[in-house]
């Protein structure tokens, strides 16, 4: 049995890289991540092919003659590679740090097992990740699919393409193969699109992917089956109760993510799971078992590899120097990367509490100079606040560089939360974040 100093050994439950790249340390992390972050990330070629064909608005003729999407997906693997072998060098050149690649579990409080050895650790940080969420559609494991992490391996671009599921890494997905030129089918089981977001934001996205792939919601996916042109997809909807099938050259699953807890096996520690098998942990990352931490996906946090960062990085500081640095939760933004970009940060017009009154403004694109100039008549930002204390307790934002434009109200939210923040600077004009200062001052 080895015998550990805190953080002394570092395993990987699969290999080097990932999907979600939160499943290794923050700083670490943060470089696998580029090479997925490159993937899904505005300025790829996916978003060129969509700003060619929309240039006529503007009075541009332009077409797209042709999408190299071997040499796509081949700079995406280039870039993977050079991120793991980065990781891998930097591991192995730490002498403070022991790296072992390999399947490892735990097997007590302060033991595990990898490779077939089993080393001892005071402390353990758990950061294991999670996988796809499989549901048990019939037919479906002998047809065989797509998830988020093998779909990375294509070299050829799919001819047609249905996509079970209508999340972020779904409509995320969709707009990717549909720019590439897929014919792309999305199936959803609720009655909108990515239910995490607002209805009129899920109702725009909606609205702008159906111009250039399907949507069918409120369906439920009853069977899936192979043949010599692919897969069918038989599905029942759910308000006329009728039967149809889709057909495509291939299938995407993208139903969700499960947490890697139990392939760790982490009931051999005595760490306590919630009701959907993620390790239950306080806001200074602490399980329930003393001496042992966890972070990222595998805790059921909000699954970003930006809070999976900052959950790393206050983990191990109390890992190693015995603080009590809590993360704090209640600002925690994200972004979705399809056409348009959507992004979001607080509660929803519906979470608000029973009893808090609130201030709701919508400002659309086309109210500032920059957006009208854009012939943007869709755009939005809807901001709400409190009503009494005039603190920002939501924005949401639909519409191009929404990522860049919500930073701002996330600066405001976590340095003291009101339109104040947002006032206090001087806004470029013409430029797109005036829509912020205007939603925020359009609030009664």
């Amino acid at each position: 049995m080895a015998d550990l100093d805190s953080l002394a050994a570092i395993f990987k439950a699969y290999d080097v890289r990932g999907v979600v790249p939160d499943e290794l340390d923050a700083p670490l992390a943060e470089r696998i991540g580029a090479a997925f972050a490159r993937f899904v990330a505005d300025e790829l070629p996916r978003d060129a092919v969509v700003a060619v064909e929309e240039a006529g608005k503007l009075g541009v003729s332009a077409r797209v003659e042709s999408v190299d999407f071997p040499a796509v997906m081949d700079r995406m693997r280039r870039s993977r590679a050079a991120a793991e072998s980065g990781i891998r060098q930097a591991y192995e050149s730490n002498h403070q740090v022991d790296f072992y690649l390999g399947e490892g579990r735990l097997t007590g409080p302060h033991t595990l097992e990898v490779n077939g050895e089993t080393l001892q650790a005071d402390k353990i940080l758990v950061a294991a990740g999670s996988r796809p969420s499989v549901p048990p559609i019939k037919g479906l494991a002998e047809t065989g699919y797509l998830t988020n992490e093998t779909v990375l391996e294509l070299t050829e671009r799919p001819e047609s393409l249905v996509v079970i599921g209508g999340g972020y890494i779904a409509v995320e997905f969709g707009h990717f193969f549909a720019a590439m030129g897929t014919k792309v089918t999305i199936l959803e089981v609720t009655d909108r699109l990515v239910l995490a977001e607002e209805p009129e934001i899920a109702a725009l996205l909606e609205k702008k992917l159906c111009q250039r792939l399907t949507v069918h919601t409120g369906v439920d996916i009853e069977e899936v089956a192979g043949g010599p042109g692919g897969v069918t997809v038989t599905a029942r909807d759910r308000r006329t109760g009728r039967e149809h099938r889709y057909g495509a050259s291939h299938l995407l699953v993208a139903t969700g993510r499960r947490s890697n807890a139990d392939l760790l096996h982490a009931e051999a520690a005595g760490l306590k799971l919630d009701a959907r098998g993620f390790i239950e942990v306080n806001d200074r990352m602490e399980t329930n078992v003393p001496g042992i931490w966890a972070v990222g996906d595998i805790t059921g946090r909000p699954m970003f590899i930006h809070m999976a960062n900052r959950e790393a990085a206050y983990a191990a500081q109390n890992v190693v120097n015995d603080t009590d640095l809590p993360v704090d939760f209640r600002v925690v933004p994200h972004a979705v990367y399809t056409h348009p970009q959507i992004a979001s940060v607080g509660i929803r017009e519906a979470d608000a509490p029973a009893g808090k009154e609130i201030s709701v403004a919508v400002a659309r694109y086309a109210e500032t100079a920059k957006g009208e100039a854009m012939l943007d008549e869709d755009s939005f930002v809807k901001i709400i606040l409190d009503r009494k204390t005039r603190n920002i307790l939501g924005c949401h934002i639909i519409g191009p560089y929404a990522p860049e434009l919500l930073q701002e109200v996330v600066n405001a939210m976590t340095s003291g939360g009101g339109p104040e923040e947002i006032n206090q600077g001087i806004h470029i004009h013409p430029a797109m974040n005036e829509i912020i200062a205007l939603a925020v001052n359009s609030a009664e």
